[in-house]
């Protein structure tokens, strides 16, 4: 065993352990082309992620042992203190529950991003992070320069919530193993997600898979027809039209 008592040392026994190192990654996805994908990562529990994403990115979360729990928070990249609002994501579309076409709304009542894809369906919009999520969030939103007061309430995907007749938060858990789902963003956004057990679940959480890749084209079809969703939209390429830094995000 090759001694780190020397600086010598411990830089031989450093590049021992990283030359025989494996590093987990989820698996390109079939039909995408691996030179599109900018983002490959593969989250521990107790882990998180931070990445600035370009308009026109498809991101997918994935549950590959369904126990995951996907805290998610998004704010515009190039301003910040326009950030996810996750009380008019459930009140714009008059729909407190996720699925494919459902916005991911801020507070100027633009699209950060579109739900595209979900064979989950199990996910929460009420009740924010727990504890640990949230402290988490607070670590990834530090390394992009962010203080704990520009993270507000995220949603969580993978761990559900329904609402009973009488206004009860029951969980619903996870669904089954390699769950996943697809968002579109279309503005330049800084993702924040955490890996963390849910407040109403305390159960530990498994792995969790973040990939995204290039795919700008998506942005020309509207997957949701609903009024509410257009008008957003609308708002959303007005936006992007007149921002200066348009072509340096894109």
């Amino acid at each position: 065993m090759t001694s780190t008592q020397s600086t010598d040392g411990a830089r031989a026994h450093a590049r021992a352990q990283a030359a025989t190192a494996t590093i987990a990654r989820p698996e390109t996805p079939a039909g995408v082309d691996p030179a599109a994908v900018v983002l490959a990562q593969r989250i521990p529990t107790g882990g998180y992620a931070n990445v600035v994403l370009g308009r026109g990115t498809r991101v997918r979360l994935a549950d590959p042992s369904g126990t995951a729990c996907a805290h998610l928070f998004l704010l515009r990249a190039e301003s910040p203190w326009e950030r996810l609002n996750v009380a008019d994501t459930v009140k714009v579309p008059w729909q407190a529950y996720l699925s494919a076409g459902h916005p991911l709304l801020s507070d100027q009542g633009r699209v950060l991003a579109t739900v595209l894809a979900d064979s989950s369906g199990h996910h929460d919009t009420l009740c924010g992070p727990s504890a640990e999520g949230r402290h988490q969030l607070h670590l990834a939103g530090a390394k992009q320069g962010l203080e704990p007061r520009d993270i507000g309430p995220s949603v969580s995907l993978f761990r559900g919530v329904r609402v009973e007749a009488d206004g009860a938060l029951v969980p619903t858990g996870n669904a089954n193993a390699g769950a996943a789902v697809d968002l579109l963003i279309h503005l330049p956004v800084t993702l924040l997600v955490a890996n963390a057990a849910h407040p109403l679940d305390d159960r530990p959480t498994g792995d969790l898979d973040l990939l995204a890749w290039s795919a700008p084209a998506e942005l020309a079809t509207i997957p949701n027809d609903d009024p509410e969703y257009r008008r957003a939209v609308d708002n959303t390429e007005a936006a992007w039209a007149a921002a200066p830094t348009s072509e340096v995000l894109a």
